[in-house]
Protein backbone atom coordinates (compact mmCIF):
# COMPACT_ATOMS: atom_id res chain seq x y z
CA UNK A 1 0.00 0.00 0.00
CA UNK A 2 1.13 3.58 -0.59
CA UNK A 3 3.32 5.41 1.89
CA UNK A 4 2.29 8.46 3.94
CA UNK A 5 -0.05 10.76 1.98
CA UNK A 6 1.46 14.00 0.67
CA UNK A 7 0.62 17.20 2.51
CA UNK A 8 -1.06 20.12 0.74
CA UNK A 9 2.19 21.91 -0.14
CA UNK A 10 3.63 18.74 -1.67
CA UNK A 11 0.39 18.07 -3.54
CA UNK A 12 0.36 21.54 -5.09
CA UNK A 13 3.97 21.16 -6.19
CA UNK A 14 3.31 17.72 -7.64
CA UNK A 15 0.26 19.00 -9.53
CA UNK A 16 2.42 21.70 -11.11
CA UNK A 17 5.00 19.07 -12.03
CA UNK A 18 2.35 16.91 -13.64
CA UNK A 19 1.26 19.91 -15.70
CA UNK A 20 4.88 20.37 -16.80
CA UNK A 21 5.00 16.67 -17.69
CA UNK A 22 1.83 16.98 -19.77
CA UNK A 23 3.22 19.93 -21.75
CA UNK A 24 6.51 18.13 -22.44
CA UNK A 25 4.77 14.89 -23.42
CA UNK A 26 2.58 16.74 -25.91
CA UNK A 27 5.51 18.72 -27.31
CA UNK A 28 7.33 15.46 -27.99
CA UNK A 29 4.37 13.61 -29.46
CA UNK A 30 3.11 16.66 -31.40
CA UNK A 31 -0.41 15.32 -30.88
CA UNK A 32 -2.83 14.81 -28.04
CA UNK A 33 -5.09 16.71 -25.68
CA UNK A 34 -3.89 19.71 -23.67
CA UNK A 35 -6.83 21.38 -21.99
CA UNK A 36 -8.54 18.60 -20.05
CA UNK A 37 -5.36 16.99 -18.69
CA UNK A 38 -4.09 20.34 -17.41
CA UNK A 39 -7.46 21.01 -15.79
CA UNK A 40 -7.46 17.67 -13.97
CA UNK A 41 -3.88 17.71 -12.65
CA UNK A 42 -5.05 18.71 -9.16
CA UNK A 43 -7.66 15.94 -9.11
CA UNK A 44 -5.25 13.20 -10.25
CA UNK A 45 -2.62 14.38 -7.78
CA UNK A 46 -5.07 14.42 -4.88
CA UNK A 47 -6.33 10.95 -5.71
CA UNK A 48 -3.01 9.19 -6.26
CA UNK A 49 -0.86 10.95 -3.66
CA UNK A 50 -3.39 11.37 -0.86
CA UNK A 51 -6.71 9.56 -1.20
CA UNK A 52 -6.65 6.24 -3.06
CA UNK A 53 -5.76 2.94 -1.43
CA UNK A 54 -3.26 1.63 -3.98
CA UNK A 55 0.10 -0.12 -4.26
CA UNK A 56 2.09 0.92 -7.36
CA UNK A 57 4.45 -2.03 -6.82
CA UNK A 58 1.48 -4.40 -6.84
CA UNK A 59 -1.13 -2.86 -9.19
CA UNK A 60 -3.46 -5.85 -8.84
CA UNK A 61 -3.45 -5.77 -5.04
CA UNK A 62 -6.83 -7.12 -3.97
CA UNK A 63 -7.32 -4.40 -1.37
CA UNK A 64 -6.95 -1.55 -3.85
CA UNK A 65 -9.46 1.11 -4.68
CA UNK A 66 -10.53 0.78 -8.31
CA UNK A 67 -10.11 3.81 -10.55
CA UNK A 68 -11.58 4.24 -14.03
CA UNK A 69 -10.98 7.09 -16.46
CA UNK A 70 -14.05 7.11 -18.66
CA UNK A 71 -12.90 10.06 -20.77
CA UNK A 72 -9.80 8.23 -21.98
CA UNK A 73 -8.43 11.12 -24.02
CA UNK A 74 -7.49 12.81 -20.73
CA UNK A 75 -4.77 10.18 -20.23
CA UNK A 76 -1.64 12.41 -20.53
CA UNK A 77 -2.28 13.66 -16.97
CA UNK A 78 -3.04 10.10 -15.83
CA UNK A 79 0.14 8.71 -17.39
CA UNK A 80 2.22 11.42 -15.74
CA UNK A 81 0.53 10.70 -12.40
CA UNK A 82 1.09 6.95 -12.74
CA UNK A 83 4.76 7.54 -13.55
CA UNK A 84 5.25 9.97 -10.68
CA UNK A 85 3.59 7.56 -8.25
CA UNK A 86 5.71 4.58 -9.34
CA UNK A 87 3.63 2.52 -11.76
CA UNK A 88 6.01 3.06 -14.69
CA UNK A 89 9.40 4.68 -15.36
CA UNK A 90 9.45 8.45 -15.77
CA UNK A 91 11.54 8.03 -18.92
CA UNK A 92 8.59 6.26 -20.58
CA UNK A 93 6.68 9.55 -20.70
CA UNK A 94 8.72 10.38 -23.80
CA UNK A 95 6.81 7.65 -25.67
CA UNK A 96 3.31 9.15 -25.62
CA UNK A 97 1.41 8.06 -28.76
CA UNK A 98 4.45 6.30 -30.23
CA UNK A 99 3.95 3.17 -32.33
CA UNK A 100 4.44 -0.01 -30.27
CA UNK A 101 4.56 2.03 -27.05
CA UNK A 102 2.34 1.48 -24.02
CA UNK A 103 1.23 5.11 -23.67
CA UNK A 104 -1.29 5.35 -26.45
CA UNK A 105 -3.74 8.19 -27.08
CA UNK A 106 -6.36 6.26 -25.14
CA UNK A 107 -5.29 4.05 -22.24
CA UNK A 108 -5.24 0.27 -22.24
CA UNK A 109 -4.53 -2.18 -19.39
CA UNK A 110 -1.24 -4.00 -18.87
CA UNK A 111 -2.50 -7.38 -20.10
CA UNK A 112 -3.06 -5.86 -23.56
CA UNK A 113 0.45 -4.32 -23.71
CA UNK A 114 -0.89 -1.31 -21.88
CA UNK A 115 -0.20 0.43 -18.61
CA UNK A 116 -0.01 -0.96 -15.05
CA UNK A 117 -2.73 0.60 -12.91
CA UNK A 118 -5.16 0.85 -15.83
CA UNK A 119 -8.12 -1.49 -15.30
CA UNK A 120 -9.81 -1.23 -18.72
CA UNK A 121 -9.32 0.26 -22.16
CA UNK A 122 -11.24 3.53 -22.47
CA UNK A 123 -11.78 6.15 -25.10
CA UNK A 124 -15.20 5.31 -26.49
CA UNK A 125 -17.03 7.92 -24.45
CA UNK A 126 -19.95 7.07 -22.19
CA UNK A 127 -18.84 3.60 -21.13
CA UNK A 128 -16.75 4.17 -18.01
CA UNK A 129 -19.61 4.75 -15.61
CA UNK A 130 -21.27 1.48 -16.63
CA UNK A 131 -18.01 -0.35 -15.96
CA UNK A 132 -17.59 1.36 -12.60
CA UNK A 133 -21.14 0.47 -11.57
CA UNK A 134 -20.55 -3.18 -12.48
CA UNK A 135 -17.27 -3.22 -10.57
CA UNK A 136 -18.87 -1.67 -7.49
CA UNK A 137 -21.75 -4.16 -7.58
CA UNK A 138 -19.30 -7.05 -7.94
CA UNK A 139 -17.26 -5.88 -4.96
CA UNK A 140 -20.43 -5.59 -2.88
CA UNK A 141 -21.51 -9.11 -3.85
CA UNK A 142 -18.06 -10.35 -2.76
CA UNK A 143 -18.52 -8.45 0.53
CA UNK A 144 -15.38 -6.40 -0.08
CA UNK A 145 -14.82 -2.88 1.24
CA UNK A 146 -12.92 -1.53 -1.80
CA UNK A 147 -14.19 1.74 -3.23
CA UNK A 148 -14.64 2.53 -6.92
CA UNK A 149 -13.87 5.93 -8.45
CA UNK A 150 -14.57 7.08 -12.01
CA UNK A 151 -13.86 10.36 -13.80
CA UNK A 152 -16.33 11.52 -16.47
CA UNK A 153 -16.09 14.51 -18.77
CA UNK A 154 -19.07 16.86 -18.71
CA UNK A 155 -19.34 16.78 -22.51
CA UNK A 156 -19.30 13.00 -22.20
CA UNK A 157 -22.65 13.19 -20.41
CA UNK A 158 -24.20 13.79 -23.84
CA UNK A 159 -23.86 10.00 -24.25
CA UNK A 160 -27.06 8.19 -23.27
CA UNK A 161 -25.33 5.16 -21.78
CA UNK A 162 -24.27 7.31 -18.82
CA UNK A 163 -27.88 7.90 -17.86
CA UNK A 164 -28.67 4.18 -17.97
CA UNK A 165 -25.68 3.58 -15.67
CA UNK A 166 -26.79 6.40 -13.36
CA UNK A 167 -30.27 4.89 -13.11
CA UNK A 168 -28.85 1.42 -12.42
CA UNK A 169 -26.49 2.64 -9.69
CA UNK A 170 -29.25 4.64 -8.03
CA UNK A 171 -31.69 1.74 -8.15
CA UNK A 172 -29.18 -0.66 -6.58
CA UNK A 173 -27.95 1.93 -4.02
CA UNK A 174 -24.32 1.37 -4.97
CA UNK A 175 -22.76 3.43 -2.19
CA UNK A 176 -19.19 2.16 -2.71
CA UNK A 177 -19.05 4.22 -5.93
CA UNK A 178 -17.85 7.83 -6.26
CA UNK A 179 -18.20 9.47 -9.67
CA UNK A 180 -16.28 12.66 -10.47
CA UNK A 181 -17.67 14.87 -13.24
CA UNK A 182 -15.02 17.17 -14.72
CA UNK A 183 -17.27 20.21 -15.08
CA UNK A 184 -15.14 22.55 -17.18
CA UNK A 185 -17.97 23.61 -19.52
CA UNK A 186 -15.82 22.78 -22.58
CA UNK A 187 -15.95 20.02 -25.17
CA UNK A 188 -14.37 19.56 -28.56
CA UNK A 189 -17.01 21.50 -30.52
CA UNK A 190 -17.50 24.41 -28.13
CA UNK A 191 -18.99 25.33 -24.77
CA UNK A 192 -21.11 22.55 -23.31
CA UNK A 193 -23.98 25.00 -22.76
CA UNK A 194 -24.11 25.58 -26.53
CA UNK A 195 -23.51 22.02 -27.74
CA UNK A 196 -25.94 20.29 -25.37
CA UNK A 197 -27.35 21.98 -22.28
CA UNK A 198 -26.67 19.91 -19.14
CA UNK A 199 -28.21 22.10 -16.48
CA UNK A 200 -29.78 21.64 -14.02
CA UNK A 201 -27.06 18.99 -13.67
CA UNK A 202 -27.10 18.48 -9.91
CA UNK A 203 -30.87 18.09 -9.87
CA UNK A 204 -30.69 15.47 -12.62
CA UNK A 205 -28.25 13.31 -10.64
CA UNK A 206 -30.41 13.73 -7.52
CA UNK A 207 -33.46 12.61 -9.49
CA UNK A 208 -31.56 9.41 -10.35
CA UNK A 209 -31.13 8.80 -6.59
CA UNK A 210 -27.52 9.90 -6.13
CA UNK A 211 -25.89 11.90 -3.35
CA UNK A 212 -24.61 15.06 -5.09
CA UNK A 213 -21.67 17.15 -3.87
CA UNK A 214 -20.12 20.21 -5.48
CA UNK A 215 -16.48 21.33 -5.30
CA UNK A 216 -13.67 23.28 -6.93
CA UNK A 217 -11.47 20.68 -8.61
CA UNK A 218 -8.58 23.11 -8.91
CA UNK A 219 -8.56 23.70 -5.13
CA UNK A 220 -6.77 20.67 -3.74
CA UNK A 221 -7.82 21.24 -0.13
CA UNK A 222 -11.47 21.61 -1.09
CA UNK A 223 -11.40 18.58 -3.39
CA UNK A 224 -9.86 16.35 -0.71
CA UNK A 225 -12.34 17.58 1.89
CA UNK A 226 -15.26 16.86 -0.47
CA UNK A 227 -14.01 13.36 -1.28
CA UNK A 228 -13.72 12.61 2.44
CA UNK A 229 -17.28 13.81 2.88
CA UNK A 230 -18.33 11.54 0.00
CA UNK A 231 -16.62 8.57 1.66
CA UNK A 232 -18.81 9.03 4.74
CA UNK A 233 -22.13 8.93 2.85
CA UNK A 234 -24.22 5.77 2.77
CA UNK A 235 -27.26 4.40 0.98
CA UNK A 236 -26.72 5.93 -2.46
CA UNK A 237 -23.93 6.30 -5.04
CA UNK A 238 -22.11 9.64 -4.82
CA UNK A 239 -21.21 12.12 -7.54
CA UNK A 240 -18.90 15.11 -7.22
CA UNK A 241 -19.64 17.86 -9.71
CA UNK A 242 -16.06 19.04 -9.85
CA UNK A 243 -15.54 22.49 -11.32
CA UNK A 244 -12.24 22.91 -13.18
CA UNK A 245 -10.77 25.18 -15.81
CA UNK A 246 -9.68 23.60 -19.06
CA UNK A 247 -5.98 24.41 -19.51
CA UNK A 248 -5.52 25.35 -15.83
CA UNK A 249 -2.07 26.75 -15.09
CA UNK A 250 -1.36 28.03 -18.60
CA UNK A 251 -2.85 31.49 -19.11
CA UNK A 252 -3.45 31.31 -22.87
CA UNK A 253 -5.16 27.91 -22.62
CA UNK A 254 -7.42 28.50 -19.61
CA UNK A 255 -11.16 28.11 -20.20
CA UNK A 256 -10.70 27.85 -23.98
CA UNK A 257 -12.40 24.85 -25.60
CA UNK A 258 -10.09 25.13 -28.64
CA UNK A 259 -7.36 23.48 -26.53
CA UNK A 260 -9.49 20.38 -25.99
CA UNK A 261 -7.60 18.27 -28.53
CA UNK A 262 -4.66 20.43 -29.60
CA UNK A 263 -1.04 20.15 -28.43
CA UNK A 264 1.19 23.21 -28.02
CA UNK A 265 3.79 23.97 -30.67
CA UNK A 266 7.36 24.65 -29.55
CA UNK A 267 6.89 28.35 -28.83
CA UNK A 268 3.60 27.77 -27.03
CA UNK A 269 5.19 24.94 -25.06
CA UNK A 270 8.10 27.14 -24.01
CA UNK A 271 5.68 29.81 -22.84
CA UNK A 272 3.61 27.26 -20.92
CA UNK A 273 6.69 25.88 -19.17
CA UNK A 274 7.79 29.39 -18.19
CA UNK A 275 4.42 29.85 -16.49
CA UNK A 276 4.63 26.41 -14.86
CA UNK A 277 7.85 27.03 -12.97
CA UNK A 278 10.15 24.06 -12.22
CA UNK A 279 9.53 21.95 -9.12
CA UNK A 280 11.68 19.95 -6.73
CA UNK A 281 10.50 16.74 -8.41
CA UNK A 282 12.42 17.40 -11.62
CA UNK A 283 11.47 16.96 -15.27
CA UNK A 284 11.52 13.58 -16.98
CA UNK A 285 13.39 15.15 -19.89
CA UNK A 286 15.34 18.34 -20.45
CA UNK A 287 15.14 19.91 -23.89
CA UNK A 288 18.26 21.27 -25.54
CA UNK A 289 17.05 24.84 -25.17
CA UNK A 290 16.70 24.35 -21.41
CA UNK A 291 20.31 23.36 -20.89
Amino acid sequence: MKSTPFDIIELKEMARQIRRDVIKMLMISKSGHSGGPLGLADVFTSLYFHLLKIDPQNPKWEGRDYFFLSAGHLCPAWYATLARSGYLPLSELTTLRKINGRLQGHPAPAHTHGVPGVEIASGALGQGLSTAVGCALGLRLDKKSNRVYVILGDGELDEGQNWEAMMTAGHHKVDNLIAIVDRNHCQIDGRTDNVMELEPLAEKWKAFNWHVLDCDGNDIEQFISTIKQAQSLKGKPIVLITHTFMGKGVSFMEDDYKWHGMPPNEEQGKRALRELTPTKYGDFIEFEWEK
